[in-house]
């Protein structure tokens, strides 16, 4: 996976212990770092003609779910002045993240890449819940 390399706890208990900037920053490089990636497979699935309208259709949908959370986050995070967000608003492509992506993202096969996605997806997903739980500590989590 072409976010091997990013620094990421390992298990809930670790995601925990990390300060709320930090993982709202880590967050916002993970989905940074997929925004590239998805585009490239969108454009590869756009030609193959076997594929039903369907398929290309969920591919475009996800791309833009990414995007909108990114964005989402972003507000967050600005809403809560973490200091964090100044040194991301600059980022821009998966240069600002340190990752390389374009030789291995597009060597991958697409059943790689989408147990990458889906890894880096449920990684997103643990430490939105994370956050939520310190936001909203009334949610009993």
């Amino acid at each position: 996976c072409h976010t091997s390399g990013m620094l990421t706890p390992n298990g809930k208990e670790y995601a925990q212990k990390i300060p709320r900037e930090e993982l709202t920053h880590l967050i916002l490089k993970l989905l940074q770092a997929w925004k590239e990636p998805l585009s490239h497979f969108n454009q590869h699935i756009e030609h193959h003609q076997e594929l039903p309208d369907d398929s290309l259709s969920k591919a475009k949908q996800i791309s833009n779910m990414v995007h909108e959370l990114k964005t989402g986050v972003e507000k967050v995070t600005e809403k809560a002045r973490f200091s964090m967000y100044n040194s991301l608003n600059g980022m821009a492509s998966s240069e600002g993240t340190g990752l390389s992506i374009s030789n291995e993202a597009n060597m991958m096969s697409d059943s790689d890449f989408i147990h990458c996605f889906r890894r880096d997806s449920n990684k997103v997903q643990s430490y939105l819940k994370i956050l939520k739980c310190r936001i909203m500590p009334e949610n009993s989590c």
